[in-house]
């Protein structure tokens, strides 16, 4: 039986930079100032976003490479993106101890299976809801599952490898308390022994989700107000101590 279900975003959590999305538009020497501010503003709502910024990295990629956007395009610039500091250590004590973990992201979806890949099973790969997919599984795993379950968003592929406009909308900026939600009874976890880890404003529904919640790395001081536990340094073994102590 699992000890209890922990729950990490993934952009300055996981990944010491500010966002996977970020990560790329540097690559390409753009950026999405006109999409994020239509989205505050409320003239723009994520699944809209995700379309516009998908553009935006289209525009970039044939501006800058004269080529067409492809999914390797986007896997290539992701592959150096850097780990927060004791990442995998924080991840496998968990599991060590019995817990089960979730990633719960807005940031890009080849990150967080990448993230995930680094945990395979032992078991083959089977469909199931949060399971990376069947390729990722084959390409890193050697066909096996992830002891991870992965929720997050990003772009979508074509059969020739191409990007459709669409793009993944899978994780809600504001509404991923559903997503544990959902995971608690999905799993017989209760919510007393459901661990949340964010560092933003979008993370607090996920927190107010959970019976333990690490404001870890903060982006500002609104999401200290509705955390547990507030941990400044960017070191994710202080994070794996804490639950320990706590769950």
């Amino acid at each position: 039986m699992t000890r209890g279900l922990v729950c990490f975003d993934m952009d300055r959590v996981l990944v010491d930079f500010l966002s996977t999305w970020q990560w790329v538009y540097e690559k390409l020497d753009i950026n999405n100032d006109e999409s994020f501010a239509l989205y505050n503003q409320g003239k723009l709502d994520e699944w809209s976003w995700i379309i516009m910024d998908l553009a935006l990295i289209k525009q970039g990629c044939s501006t800058k490479l004269g080529e067409d956007l492809q999914d390797s395009h986007l896997r290539h610039w992701l592959a150096d993106c850097p780990m927060m500091k004791g990442w995998k250590d924080c991840i496998q004590t968990l599991l060590d101890a019995d817990f089960t973990i979730a990633i719960i992201s807005g940031g890009m979806q080849h990150t967080a299976k990448q993230i995930a890949a680094a945990f395979p099973s032992g078991e083959p790969w089977a469909k199931s809801w949060g399971c990376v997919d069947r390729n990722t599984a084959r390409e890193y795993m050697d066909g096996q599952s992830s002891k991870l379950l992965v929720f997050s968003n990003g772009w979508l592929v074509n059969s020739d490898g191409s990007i459709p406009e669409v793009g993944r909308f899978n994780v809600q900026m504001h509404g991923k308390g559903t997503v544990v939600k959902i995971l608690q009874r999905r799993l017989g976890i209760p919510l007393e022994q459901t661990v949340a880890v964010g560092d933003s404003s979008g993370d607090i529904s996920m927190f107010k989700q959970s019976g333990f919640s690490i404001n870890f790395n903060p982006w500002d001081e609104r999401p200290k107000a509705h955390a547990d536990l507030v941990i400044e340094e960017k070191d994710l073994r202080l994070v794996k101590e804490a639950i320990l102590r706590t769950i």
